[in-house]
């Protein structure tokens, strides 16, 4: 559900995208390439293509380059099914952030933000506050703390294992349905294409 065109431009194109333009550029060893060279590494190296979409799911923008079907002028044989897919690409935007690496979504840095700031708080009640009477009970909340935190850590990756599943056995039947609808002539996929997006300047 990715348009590749989209995407080479846009690294290009956009400054949002710099540093990942700067990786392609010195992979290619090329400090101009084309946005055909772009979307090739984007397609010998989906490395760089899942970097393209982890950015954009941390800034809140939708990898999902497909939009809604218009119902106005559909036939009746059509509605009802197009109706029943614009649901379900719903549902798959919802369920995008789940596409991320775990171990590199922002849950991960706000967990890690908070157990540096609880050993922050352990030092300074024991050292400044003179508190070294009650410092294995300090230390005690401390780890009680690292064990809350992996057990947290842990659900939600078991939530982001399930979320990812979901996501990629509903992305397989929109574009089964996709498909269908176009083969039946009921819609155009080339014009649901969203091949700009309003979130970006370009320069």
């Amino acid at each position: 559900m990715i348009h590749l065109d989209r995407v080479a431009n846009e690294i290009k194109h956009i400054g949002f995208y710099d540093m990942l333009y700067q990786d392609i550029k010195d992979r290619l060893d090329n400090p101009n390439p084309t946005e055909e060279e772009i979307k090739d590494i984007l397609q010998k190296e989906p490395k760089f293509l899942q970097d393209y979409k982890q950015l954009n799911i941390e800034y809140n923008i939708s990898n999902i380059h497909i939009k809604d079907i218009p119902l106005d002028n559909l036939d009746k044989e059509c509605i009802d099914e197009a109706k029943r897919l614009n649901e379900k690409l719903a549902k798959l935007r919802e369920l995008e952030p789940f596409t991320l690496e775990f171990e590199k979504s922002s849950f991960l840095v706000i967990l890690f933000s908070v157990e540096f700031f609880v050993l922050f708080s352990v030092q300074y009640f024991i050292v400044l506050l003179s508190l070294k009477e009650y410092q294995w009970y300090i230390y005690g909340f401390f780890l009680l703390s690292i064990v809350i935190s992996w057990w947290v850590a842990k659900r939600q990756k078991k939530k982001f294992t399930e979320g990812n599943i979901a996501f990629e056995k509903l992305l397989k039947e929109i574009k089964e349905e996709l498909k269908s609808l176009e083969d039946r002539g009921c819609i155009e996929y080339e014009s649901l294409i969203i091949k700009e997006s309003d979130e970006h300047v370009k320069k």
